[in-house]
């Protein structure tokens, strides 16, 4: 019985996690609000530029917070500060659901062993 609980609690606890991630934002609205951005950080975020942070695959929750904070002043940046400015709550929501589900461009060693 003890076992059952344990499944079904895990199960519950992985199923909110997903809703969660999910009701950040809209990641088709993310996509058209996302023109702006791809000068700088490439269409999917992946910048070829290494002067530009590389979007792909973040945690959504992590670049919520960074255009909140480039919003607010508490992170300095020139363009990103400029940019930042002129967005909703609902556009920063969207704009990091579409970032968070592309493919992640960073390579990670996990990433780098499972392509050999």
């Amino acid at each position: 019985m003890n076992r059952w609980m344990c499944m079904i609690g895990t199960g519950l606890l992985a199923a909110a996690g997903i809703a969660q991630a999910q009701s950040i934002g809209n990641v088709e609205a993310g996509r058209a609000k996302a023109q702006a951005c791809i000068a700088c950080h490439g269409e999917t975020g992946a910048a070829d530029n290494p002067a530009f942070p590389m979007l792909a695959g973040q945690h959504a929750d992590y670049l919520l917070h960074a255009l909140e904070a480039y919003k607010s002043g508490d992170r300095q940046n020139a363009i990103m500060n400029g940019q930042a400015a002129g967005l909703s709550e609902r556009d920063m929501r969207d704009l990091a659901a579409f970032y968070a589900a592309q493919d992640p461009a960073v390579q990670t060693l996990e990433r780098r062993a499972a392509n050999r």
